[in-house]
């Protein structure tokens, strides 16, 4: 497992030093001048910033001080969102740059070209100057002279001065001043097509991808959406009928996501008025020593039959017993493997499978195992990929979280190949699955293509 991890790791730092390498070529190498300020910076830049993202990857694990964690995380985790989208619009200018090129070498073309003038008809004489006899006469003689003046006895061109010596190269006869003059306020050469071509990509992709990136940030800092799912339930009695559970996952209180955070989430729930509440996991990534206050808010969730929690992945990397005591501290009632008998229906609750290499995992038996299957149940389990679990012990509704979404385009494509379902509601056998977005975000506080959000599922009875 060492090993496994070593190699994995290893890939890991490879493929970020292959993507920096083909940022600094782009961006730095191919815009700016060899020895250059510009350069010099954009390499030191290529260097220093990935250390800050691995530095925000590791510290919590490492045990850094909170504050330390704090500094590194914005940079860090910012600088690894602009890297994906300044790589997927640097390979997309790829595409641009001979079209580009070709550009560029049609439009040069055209403007070098000689004008075309206009064929005289024939029998038209052409259109002469009216030129003073005195001024042709002294042109001629001046023609004459310089031609006396320029010409050896063998009959050679030859530049001379005033007093018959040869007049260096390139004299005009002007005096030197007034040539530098001239020299200085030439225009100066612009800059090759290649060079125009890289620099007009590399600014391209900058601003979309800071754009995006700006946006996404946006978009996590601004707090959850308000989603609302209706859930026919086949179980579920009359008397249960438009029970609304307030779904929200994945949080993430950390080093970027505070105690601001937790109470725009609350608020957005306590807005709904929920019948429950259902924290399905990953609240935190961080001790409770260090995000203990940031949790406090949670203490002001309403509902008509009280808030519940199940831990997630992160709890584990975080201190889950810990963590379990303090929720329950802040009025939320833990669900480790139990369940609850509600009015209408049972509502279950299962550990998080990074449990169980603590012994904590989820143990569907004792959540489930004796309970009247006649009843409508409805499971809290963080990840998804525990649906055939909650197919195999006749659950009806499984609610969970995990998946972000995908958090950040292309990344959904990732999670709907590593959950059963990414986002959203869907069905398999007889138990109907729903994965909300979460709240929050994890590393880099950036949401691209998929919003955070708090969902109102609505349990809807089929029976008359």
């Amino acid at each position: 497992m060492v090993v496994l991890y070593a190699l994995v790791a290893l890939a890991v730092v490879g493929l970020l030093a292959g993507v920096h390498w083909y940022l600094w070529r782009r961006l730095v190498r191919d815009t700016t001048a060899r020895g250059g300020r510009a350069r010099r910076a954009g390499a030191v830049a290529a260097v220093v910033l990935p250390l800050i993202s691995v530095g925000a990857l590791v510290s919590g694990r490492a045990g850094a001080p909170f504050a330390v964690q704090r500094a590194l995380a914005w940079p860090g985790y910012l600088w690894l969102a602009l890297v994906l989208y300044l790589t997927l619009a640097l390979l997309a200018g790829e595409a641009i740059r001979p079209l580009l090129r070709r550009w560029l070498e049609r439009r040069d073309a055209a403007r070098s070209a000689p004008p075309v003038t206009a064929a005289r008809p024939a029998g038209v004489p052409a259109e002469r100057t009216p030129v003073a006899v005195g001024t042709l006469n002294e042109a001629d003689d001046a023609e004459k002279a310089g031609r006396a003046s320029k010409t050896d006895p063998a009959g050679e061109a030859n530049e001379t001065g005033p007093a018959g010596e040869t007049a260096p190269a390139g004299d005009t006869g002007e005096p030197p001043a007034a040539v530098a003059a001239d020299a200085a306020t030439a225009a100066p050469a612009p800059p090759s097509r290649r060079l125009f071509v890289a620099r007009t990509v590399a600014v391209g992709a900058a601003a979309v991808a800071a754009g995006t990136v700006g946006y996404g940030t946006y978009t996590v800092m601004r707090g959850p959406r308000l989603k609302r799912v209706t859930v026919p339930l086949a179980k579920l009695p009359r008397r249960a009928h438009g029970f609304r559970i307030a779904v929200v996952s994945d949080i993430h209180l950390g080093p970027i996501l505070g105690r601001a955070h937790t109470r725009r989430v609350v608020e957005t729930i306590n807005r709904t008025s929920p019948d429950l509440i259902a924290v399905v996991g990953d609240l935190v990534d961080g001790s409770v020593e260090d995000l203990g206050p940031a949790a406090e808010p949670l203490r002001a969730l309403r509902a008509r039959h009280g808030s519940y929690f199940v831990t997630g992945n992160h709890e584990y990397y975080s201190g889950a017993r810990e963590w379990v005591d303090h929720v329950r501290e802040l009025g939320l009632r833990p669900l480790e493997n139990e369940r609850a008998e509600l009015g209408g229906f049972d509502l279950a609750g299962v550990n998080d499978v990074a449990g169980e290499d603590e012994g904590q995992g989820p143990d569907f038996e004792a959540a489930l195992g004796d309970r009247d299957p006649a009843r409508a149940c409805v499971l809290l389990a963080h990840q998804p990929v525990v649906i055939h679990d909650a197919v195999d012990h006749g659950v009806d509704l499984q609610l969970s979280g995990h998946t972000h979404g995908g958090q950040m385009w292309p990344g959904n494509y990732v999670a709907e190949l590593a959950n059963p379902t990414a986002a959203g509601l869907d069905r398999y056998g007889d138990t109907q699955l729903y994965v909300t977005r979460g709240a929050g975000a994890w590393g880099p506080p950036v949401r691209v293509g998929a919003p955070p959000d708090v969902t109102v599922v609505e349990l809807a009875a089929t029976r008359a």
